[in-house]
């Protein structure tokens, strides 16, 4: 049987096996302007969305989505063609399947092509949050001193004397101007990336890019926006031509850009929303005062856990998850590092068990079926690393702990950095400075401190032999021994005395 193309018109003839929106998506109004759809957005806020909609809610709510980036264009086609709607299909680990289409999303527009367009859907007094997912680099934030980087050359574009906005800070900031300039509330910016303090770090930044346009503008914002601090937590691989024929032979589905995604999704919201939000503690939200205990409880053992196995596990010859989480050495070391290092850096988490949470962990990462690649996990290390592995160095320094496992997480980067595998294969590194730290790691055989020394990623930790020790150990011991024997004798060495 032929697969049925995915549209709004097709909905009522999907086979049974597919859950559909049960609302009418026709009575929607767009409440959301999201910036940066990707598989991690439509596989988590939009399907807490989806999920309130179909309990007969938010239906005021609704997502326009936004692409800043020339490459956002392959997105807009396809989800215009789709009408907005996309399958998310979950992977359990017992190898079961279920699938969901969405349909929280019902706009799309691309700044390239129009900015005028994303500024003025933003100004519309009916919007009032616009959400963010744009990565960790997407912040322009410099790696070391944590301030905007003001000299990049498409913010000093934007800051021009009637510049046409190309940046989300342009385009945010002068949809901003015009609310105000209008007399309507401004929206509530909402991040949804991976760093901590992700509100705190928007705030600085947006209104960081408005102080060079407008300072009484940037004023303003900061006494009137509110920004949110968030946690989000779902496994989301890149979607590949094997999950498209998945859900087309599955589930009899013709969809262009399906997501999947691991069954587990966590969401912690800081209640911070003065123009309203959606009832999102109704689909399982936790709404709390503080969010910061649950950023780092993620951020910390989650986040900077797939660094821990990704590197080794990569460098040892596995190129799945999954793989690298079920070596008995590999599983042991990420346990280690969570419990002896990284655990003692958290705050009390309320209503969470760290024991329960971290054993999670292990048996998310073990899931066959999700079949997340270690070369993702891997990517953009130059703004993860120092956002999620170098914190918990510099807090277990400063309290006086070993750093034993941590710092040679930061090794095994930069053994991957040299872009050889053990084998010989070259490594297709993807970070946004792979030229310049592959050049320095292919140094580092002759100077073992050459990539530590690169003081705009690592600051003054060259300088502390408590990290530059274990560091240098681990460093060689790949070199000379490779990965897997390495992570054997770091599993080995097992919690301190």
């Amino acid at each position: 049987m032929a697969a049925t193309a995915l549209t709004q018109r097709t909905l009522a003839s999907l086979p049974e096996g597919v859950a559909i929106p049960s609302y009418d998506r026709s009575k929607l109004t767009v409440g959301i302007v999201h910036i940066g759809v990707g598989g991690f957005h439509r596989a988590h806020q939009a399907m807490y969305l989806d999920r309130l909609m179909n309990d007969g809610k938010a239906h005021d709510w609704a997502i326009c989505g936004v692409g800043v980036l020339p490459g956002d264009a392959r997105m807009r086609d396809v989800l215009t063609a789709q009408d907005g709607l996309y399958t998310l299909m979950l992977k359990c680990p017992d190898g079961t399947r279920r699938a969901r289409v969405i349909g929280s999303i019902t706009e799309f527009l691309l700044a390239p092509d129009d900015p005028e367009a994303v500024v003025e859907k933003m100004a519309d007094a009916a919007v009032r949050i616009v959400s963010l997912t744009i990565t960790e680099g997407g912040y322009n934030i410099h790696p070391v001193t944590g301030e905007f980087a003001a000299e990049n050359p498409a913010v000093r574009a934007d800051l021009e004397p009637g510049a046409i906005p190309r940046t989300v800070f342009g385009l945010v900031t002068e949809a901003l101007r015009r609310r105000r300039a209008r007399g309507i509330p401004p929206f509530t910016v909402m991040s949804c990336d991976n760093i901590q303090g992700n509100g705190d770090v928007a705030r600085r930044c947006f209104t960081a890019f408005a102080r060079l346009a407008d300072a009484e503008l940037a004023a303003w914002m900061e006494d009137a926006v509110a920004f949110p601090n968030s946690m989000v937590d779902r496994i989301t691989p890149v979607t590949t031509d094997e999950d498209r024929e998945a859900v087309a032979r599955r589930f009899g589905v013709g969809d262009a850009w399906p997501v999947t995604c691991e069954p587990f999704a966590q969401w912690a919201l800081e209640e911070r929303f003065p123009q309203g939000r959606p009832p999102f503690e109704d689909v399982g939200v936790q709404v709390v005062a503080d969010v910061e205990p649950y950023e780092l409880m993620k951020l910390r053992l989650l986040n900077a856990g797939h660094q821990a196995l990704g590197y080794f596990g990569y460098l040892g010859g596995y190129r799945y998850v999954h793989e690298a989480a079920t070596d008995p050495a590999i599983a042991a070391f990420l346990l280690d590092y969570m419990d002896i290092e990284a655990t003692p850096t958290l705050r009390p988490v309320p209503g969470v068990d760290l024991g329960l949470y971290k054993r999670t962990l292990v048996e998310r990462f073990a899931n066959p079926e999700v079949r997340d690649t270690l070369a993702r996990l891997c990517a953009e290390s130059s703004d993860r690393i120092p956002k999620w592995v170098l914190p918990v160095v510099r807090e277990r320094l400063a309290r006086g702990g070993e750093v034993i496992r941590a710092a040679a997480v930061v090794a095994s980067w930069a053994r991957y950095a040299e872009g050889v595998d053990e084998s010989g294969a070259p490594i297709a590194i993807v970070d946004r400075l792979k030229d310049r730290l592959s050049a320095i790691a292919r140094t580092q055989r002759g100077r073992p401190t050459a990539f530590i020394d690169n003081r705009e990623l690592f600051g003054d930790l060259a300088d502390d032999r408590r990290f530059v020790e274990p560091y240098l150990h681990a460093l060689e011991s790949l070199h000379t021994r490779g990965a897997l024997a390495t992570v054997r004798e770091l599993a080995e060495r097992g919690t301190p005395a």
